[in-house]
């Protein structure tokens, strides 16, 4: 029997509610999260009519497959050209919409009929990997809020952020003229006073317009000890380039925050879920400092030939894949841009691929469009 939305929502929240922390994947996860899968799998074949044609294209429809890493990878450019929805959009409680900072002209969309799964999805994982020490923090944020853009899935996580786990003296300083930095400037000498630990938070492109500022008027910060700076975005669509490492000293030297206090999350608005560095919580775990990226338990992350879209051994480098139950309401299996490679605890994050590089992910958006289309669209 298909399942309906509201059942599939009760049972991914059970089962975030089940897996919340890092585990030892065991047999039993194993077999929950392949059934969960294969469940949302059926959904989506019978009520996403874009994402099914791309599956019957490509013989694999919910009797054929057996297990979650066997469902068909929806490329990111299909959330560009095709409506991929179960449920009717106009119902929609929120649409989230990319950037465009490849083609302006074209953004991709992912519709939520409800956010209940997606709030849960950003929620756990942050406490585990931003605030594994502390129920709560002083939060600033150096981009926009919801109400400033309602289509940024970014806007609501940082929302969220705030209302999950700021305190009474977390501030959004980003208004319609962009980021007040005297304002920002005063309220971390206020911190700095006090001895009252911050949160940094923002997008990664914001620090840099930040320390310009900082470097400009011959300021710097000696932050409490806990405090920690998180960014997000990396700098895709920018003229100007900035290297992490680079980054991570500026930030020691304008807020004394080491690089066990800095963390990057990495995500998409094709994906209901964010995956996290795990700097601060292997720090405060076992005093180790481990930055390969984790995804959380509902998160199945592999990395893929660029050519063949088969799984790359372990050390090798490949484009990202993610299986994603959280998002129930579009695919559950998105095909990224982006390369990475498989560590002893995780991945890493490389880039964007291009040119050569993506000859694989240029025939599936061609398989896909095909499929709906009945001819390649460049």
């Amino acid at each position: 029997m298909i399942e309906h939305a509201q059942e599939i929502q009760i049972k991914l929240l059970a089962f975030m509610e089940t897996y919340g922390q890092p585990i030892i994947h065991n047999e039993q996860y194993e077999q929950e999260f392949n059934e969960l899968a294969l469940t949302i799998f059926s959904y989506q074949f019978q009520h996403n009519q874009a994402y099914k044609k791309y599956c019957q294209s490509k013989k694999k429809t919910p009797l054929m497959v057996k297990h979650w890493s066997d469902i068909p990878l929806m490329p990111i450019q299909g959330f560009k050209e095709l409506t991929l929805s179960t449920t009717p959009i106009e119902e929609a409680e929120a649409v989230f919409m990319t950037s465009g900072t490849t083609n302006p002209a074209s953004k991709g969309k992912n519709y939520h009929p409800a956010l209940a799964v997606w709030d849960a999805s950003m929620k756990t994982p942050f406490q585990t990997y931003v605030l594994p020490d502390r129920e709560k923090m002083t939060i600033f944020v150096l981009s926009p809020a919801e109400d400033l853009n309602k289509n940024s899935s970014l806007a609501r996580y940082l929302t969220n952020a705030v209302s999950f786990f700021g305190t009474e003296n977390s501030r959004f300083f980003f208004d319609e003229t962009g980021l007040k930095m005297a304002e920002l400037e005063q309220a971390l000498k206020e911190c700095e006073q006090k001895g009252e630990p911050v949160l940094l938070i923002g997008a990664t492109f914001s620090y840099v317009h930040l320390m310009d500022y900082l470097e400009k008027h011959q300021l710097s910060f000696q932050l409490e000890k806990g405090s920690r700076i998180f960014d997000t975005g990396g700098f895709k669509g920018r003229s100007r380039e900035v290297e992490m490492e680079e980054m991570y000293q500026s930030f020691y030297d304008f807020f004394k925050i080491e690089r066990n206090h800095c963390i990057n999350m990495y995500g998409m608005t094709e994906l209901s879920s964010q995956i996290y560095d795990q700097t601060i919580w292997s720090h405060y775990s076992n005093m180790a400092t481990i930055q390969d990226k984790k995804s959380p338990a509902w998160v199945k992350t592999v990395i893929l030939n660029t050519d063949t879209l088969q799984p790359a051994a372990k050390g090798e480098q490949g484009v990202i894949a993610h299986y994603d139950l959280a998002n129930w309401n579009a695919c559950l299996a998105i095909l990224t841009e982006d390369l990475g490679c498989l560590t002893e605890h995780g991945f890493t994050l490389l880039g964007r691929i291009q040119g050569s590089e993506a000859r694989g992910c240029s025939i599936a958006v061609d398989e896909l469009l095909q499929a709906n289309t009945g001819g390649a669209i460049r």
